[in-house]
């Protein structure tokens, strides 16, 4: 599945990012920004909510079409206001991998958190959160 063609995401227009596959771009634009002129919160927190799925196709793509992944919670904290266009970037750490696996194989599903990070042109981070997932075997 390609996370750019979800409908929600194709809606807001989020795009792969022309450098780095690993990461996902958000243009500054009218649509996307808040009553202050500045990029919307809900729009941010797509943004990073999808690169969370992202990460998880690459890091598990032997997973794909055996489970289904929901988004369980998110715990989000928003740094300062975004002016310009944004980029996300998520990484899972590598006890957690071993950990959702082990248990997946033995209960048939599993939890996992994903660290993200909302980044501004500047290279300044603009929300950074933690993306729970939860996968169960079809």
């Amino acid at each position: 599945m390609n996370i750019t063609e979800i409908p929600f995401n194709k809606f807001i227009d989020i795009k792969q990012h022309h450098e780095d596959q690993s990461c996902l771009v958000l243009e500054f634009k009218e649509q996307t920004k808040n009553h202050l002129g500045t990029m919307h919160a809900s729009a941010q927190f797509a943004l990073a909510e999808a690169c969370s799925g992202l990460v998880l196709q690459k890091c598990f793509p032997h997973l794909e079409g055996s489970v289904v992944p929901m988004l369980r919670k998110s715990d989000v904290k928003f740094k300062r206001p975004a002016t310009s266009s944004v980029f996300a970037r998520a990484e899972i750490s590598e006890d957690q991998r071993k950990r959702f696996e082990q248990q997946l194989e033995r209960k048939g599903r599993a939890s996992i958190e994903v660290t993200v990070d909302v980044i501004e042109q500047d290279g300044a981070t603009t929300m950074a959160g933690i993306y729970e997932w939860f996968a169960q075997k079809l």
